[in-house]
């Protein structure tokens, strides 16, 4: 097959918001390949942009901002989310700023589309008395007082209580989105089959006022193989179970949702085809692979019942997390649960069955080579497509943030650096034949920011690794927290900076579930992992690597520490100081991971590893209301919270 000329082939790579020059985390200019440009832009042939001179389904802007649009009408027509109608002047195709922030229904002599309209910044909580403080925790190494092959929404309401009570504020989970039902294979949290839905495995219906799940055996690590489609057994076993009043009250509560429907009978045809050897739904048989087929229509009409589970599956666990967080608030949570919403999803997942017309096909998204990753990193997964979301409006986009934020008080967004722009990866290919892809940030950053407000919660931007051209200075004027993690706030000198230099607009964090634990990292354990994988940097063995680590250890206790430092068994004063460290920044808000107020050794999971290391498999020794029972876990929680009285802090208007 013949290829353009290459300054047709550059011109063209431009037009698609391809970036071929990039700088690189050392500051280097790179220049992506040709054949690598070729093959990016044949993956994304589908999605055409809009023409600047037609009216898109969505024009985004500030509120206070005039608007520039693509008419001569000197007039407009606009109607609020209350329904109430107004007309507006326009002059040269500039419609005068707005004073309310929302969505409006613009009507123009070329026709009519949505016009949102953000506010200036993101809420932020108020913390009348002492600096908020939370922690982080994946909910699937919960146990609570019914022995589980692994936590769910009832052992996170269990562990809510708990934290409560000891003056927590905020409670950062992992990511709960759909994965495929029943796969024991698929776990990661962070490769979802559908960011606008729930994993269905993690539902409890004891929250509800129904009948409790059963017990099942659990060890230190979760057999997700058995215990996912043990799951999913239980949760047809409880569908059977309901009576007709029961059903109906839940087919009123989740009718009229195209989307939900939708997802429920992807999971549906999913089991179907899955007990048939299909992976997933680029397996099945080719009618099947399109929502909108006749085969899927009378898949459909022919397994109502089976459609009608997995919409129960999504209620319980829309619900149940709602509940969750009703009762965070009532026991005193200025916050609650943060929620996590994921880079991307699995190409063979739900989203990509059910809106194709939105998603990027034949690429994958990654990284190039950073400190995070030497090789560079395919999280074998996808996203949206930049001109698909603007063809559909951005509806997809605001789905999936009223999704993860129904029930929170705030959302971190997992390398929110994809706002602006994503690395993507040829399928199949490697990190080599990728390059970044443009995305429509003011309009993604406004929208973030205008469904925070809606919702009233705050946004949590991790910005960890090499920040796009002016994506700090956005999310700082948003009101977005930034994330300064203990182990990458490093001075010129290569020290650890001292707690009052923390900005005060961020979430200062002891680690990250990506990150060794305290005591982990002050033992050595992820040194360990490193030299037993191979994982070591190149041309360092492990004593090299131990004699570095000695070093660091002396820069942190130089910092965090007042008397001797501590033997590397010694982990206890070394974690209880860099609890303290994080809790008397600036920060708005210090979370610690749960590991770290445990002062565990072992970190949730070591990325760039599937099976070598137990990813999202180990679990807590106790329900945490006997572990945080225990005194030194008590002066932990004391060296975290017990900080001098924050800055005052208020919601932004």
């Amino acid at each position: 097959m013949s290829r353009s000329p290459p300054h047709e082939l550059h011109a063209m790579a431009a037009a698609a918001g391809l970036q071929r020059q990039w700088r690189d985390v050392d500051g280097n200019e790179r220049t992506v390949g040709d054949d690598a440009l070729a093959a990016i832009l044949a993956a994304l042939g589908g999605h055409r942009a809009i023409p600047a001179d037609t009216l898109p389904p969505m024009l985004v802007t500030d509120v206070g901002t005039p608007t520039r649009l693509p008419t001569r009408s000197s007039r407009a027509e606009l109607t609020d989310a209350h329904g109430r109608t107004f007309a507006s002047p326009v002059e040269n195709g500039v419609l005068p700023p707005l004073a309310e922030p929302g969505y409006y229904e613009l009507a123009l002599a070329e026709g009519s589309c949505t016009l949102a309209v953000a506010p200036a910044r993101c809420p932020l909580p108020m913390s009348p008395h002492k600096r908020l403080w939370g922690t982080s925790l994946q909910i699937p190494a919960l146990r609570g007082t019914a022995d589980r092959a692994f936590g769910g929404l009832g052992e996170l309401d269990e562990a809510i209580r708990t934290l409560a009570s000891a003056g927590c504020g905020a409670v950062a989970i992992n990511p709960v989105h759909a994965l495929l039902p029943g796969n024991g294979e698929d776990f990661s949290p962070y490769s979802p089959s559908s960011r606008t839905y729930l994993n269905a495995a993690l539902a409890d219906p004891a929250l509800l006022g129904l009948p409790p799940l059963p017990e099942g055996s659990s060890g230190a690590l979760i057999d997700w193989p058995s215990a996912l489609p043990a799951q999913l057994h239980a949760l047809r076993t409880s569908f059977a179970r309901l009576d007709a009043a029961q059903r109906a009250r839940i087919a009123e509560a989740v009718s009229g949702d195209e989307g939900l429907y939708r997802h429920a009978l992807h999971d549906a045809l999913y089991c179907s085809f899955r007990s048939r050897g299909a992976a997933d739904w680029r397996q099945w048989p080719a009618p099947y692979r399109d929502p909108r087929s006749a085969a899927v229509s009378r898949f459909a009409a022919q397994n109502g019942e089976e459609i009608e589970f997995h919409l129960y599956s999504q209620w319980l666990a829309r619900e149940g997390l709602a509940a969750v967080q009703n009762r965070a608030r009532k026991a005193g949570m200025t916050i609650g649960l943060i929620a996590d919403l994921a880079v991307g999803v699995r190409p063979g997942g739900s989203d990509c069955w059910s809106m194709p017309e939105a998603m990027l096909t034949g690429l994958t998204i990654g990284a190039p080579p950073d400190p995070l990753g030497p090789l560079g990193q395919n999280w074998s997964i996808t996203g949206f497509s930049p001109n698909g979301l603007r063809a559909a409006g951005y509806r997809p986009w605001i789905a999936m943030l009223r999704a993860a934020l129904r029930a929170a008080g705030g959302l971190r967004i997992d390398h929110a650096f994809g706002l602006s722009r994503l690395w993507v990866i040829p399928e199949g290919g490697v990190c080599a034949d990728g390059a970044y892809l443009t995305y429509p940030f003011e309009d993604l950053a406004r929208l973030v920011t205008l469904e925070a407000h809606l919702a009233d919660a705050l946004i949590v931007a991790e910005d960890l690794g090499t920040a796009p051209p002016g994506f700090t200075r956005m999310v700082a004027e948003r009101g977005m927290l930034g994330m300064r993690v203990l182990w990458f706030e490093r001075a010129e000198d290569h020290g650890f900076i001292g707690a009052q230099d923390y900005p005060a607009n961020c979430v200062a964090m002891t680690g990250t579930h990506d990150t060794p634990t305290v005591a982990g990292w002050w033992r050595g354990v992820d040194l360990d992992w490193a030299d037993r994988l191979s994982r070591l940097p190149p041309d360092v063995n492990r004593e090299q690597a131990e004699n570095i680590r000695a070093w660091d250890r002396g820069l942190l206790w130089s910092t965090i520490g007042e008397n001797g430092r501590p033997e590397p068994e010694n982990v206890e004063p070394v974690v209880q100081a860099a609890l303290a460290h994080v809790g008397k920044s600036p920060a708005l808000l210090a979370i610690a991971p749960i590991e770290d107020l445990l002062a565990e050794i072992e970190q949730p999971n070591l990325p760039g590893t599937t099976c070598e290391h137990p990813n999202w498999r180990r679990r807590l020794s106790a329900p945490l209301d006997l572990l945080l029972k225990t005194p030194k876990v008590m002066e932990r929680i004391s060296a975290l919270a017990d900080q001098k009285d924050a800055n005052p802090t208020h919601r932004a208007a």
